[in-house]
């Protein structure tokens, strides 16, 4: 059960990486990843040219994301447009530290910066 409305701090991440850009959904790379704080779905930013963060939460009805980025803590609110305060959510709290930002390795073109929002 969620401590707070859209937050569910068991829900584990689905994955190191943008579940959709992973699959082939899109550009198949991200600039930063978000962290579903309902369910735990890691997709990309809003930044990445494929924003599967954003697309998951329209979708989902799930409101709150929790940045994926190792040293970041803050949550988002899409329904507010505003930062939000959570709890600690079960780990990991981000990616693997030697996953390159952007990544995944190997999949970010070299023009990279071109394709940013």
């Amino acid at each position: 059960m969620s401590e707070q409305p859209g937050i569910d701090p068991a829900a584990v991440p689905s994955g190191t990486g943008c579940a959709e850009c992973e699959s082939g959904q899109g550009a198949g790379w991200w600039m930063h990843l978000r962290r579903c704080a309902q369910c735990g779905h890691i997709g990309c930013c809003d930044s990445s040219p494929s924003q599967h963060a954003s697309h998951h939460a329209a979708a989902s009805g799930h409101p709150i994301i929790r940045s994926f980025e190792p040293g970041e803590d803050w949550f988002w609110d899409y329904q507010t447009e505003n930062y939000a305060y959570g709890p600690a959510l079960a780990p990991p709290a981000h990616h693997p530290l030697d996953q390159p930002t952007p990544g995944p390795a190997g999949k970010v073109p070299e023009d990279w910066e071109r394709h940013l929002h």
